[in-house]
């Protein structure tokens, strides 16, 4: 595993964004792992956050000249990815949706730098894939390219069918999805870690399960 791959699950860990237990997922599925990405909510831990995007973001090798944050969670995700490839470097212009078009001052959905070139969409995670369907017509309709999708955390779990929302989206639009850790890299994490031995016996039986093909 990537270090920084390893290095975010500990701090997704650290800040109770990654949590153990039982929890329902959207599917009404008994998961023993929760992903909650809306608790890296100090500027410390989105600071951070927004570093490991940038990480993800240079390794895939996915070309792109700027990034896009659909409302609402996308918002800060791509802001904070944006100063982190600052950072390293990469200084690439940003831009979010709003959810309703505002009809005084500037107008429109879009905020921040034109849509333009090949655009890199910045999100949470996948569930359904509704948010970056609609990013993806956004883009197109501004004459841009999608150039792939970016996300925290890939659950590499099957919808209502063998393979995962993530693998549709990719198979649909014929765009890359990235993530900085995926379920696999928690599979690794914590069998380095005597102490949490019990999650990792049922993260590998909920995988076992549900894990998409």
């Amino acid at each position: 595993m990537s270090d920084f791959r390893s290095d975010f699950i500990r701090f997704a860990i650290a800040e109770n964004v990654l949590c153990f237990g039982e929890f329902t997922t959207k599917a009404k599925r008994l998961s023993p792992y929760f992903f909650n990405s809306g608790l890296f909510n100090h500027g410390e831990s989105l600071g951070r956050l927004g570093q490991f995007y940038a990480d993800a973001a240079i390794a895939s090798g996915v070309a792109f000249d700027m990034v896009f944050g659909p409302a609402y969670k996308g918002i800060p995700l791509a802001a904070a990815t944006a100063i982190g490839l600052a950072a390293k470097g990469r200084n690439v212009p940003y831009c979010f949706n709003r959810k309703e078009a505002k009809d005084h001052g500037e107008g429109g959905n879009l905020v921040g730098a034109p849509l333009k070139g090949r655009v890199l969409i910045v999100d949470d995670v996948i569930t359904d894939g509704a948010s970056k369907r609609e990013s993806v017509e956004w883009i197109r309709a501004a004459g841009a390219e999608p150039a792939g999708v970016l996300i925290a955390f890939d659950r590499q779990e099957r919808g209502q069918g063998e393979r995962s929302a993530i693998s549709e989206f990719e198979s649909e639009y014929g765009i890359p999805v990235i993530s900085i850790a995926k379920l696999e890299n928690l599979v690794g994490f914590l069998q380095t870690q005597p102490a949490l031995e019990q999650n990792l016996q049922a993260v590998e039986s909920y995988r076992a399960q549900y894990g998409a093909s």
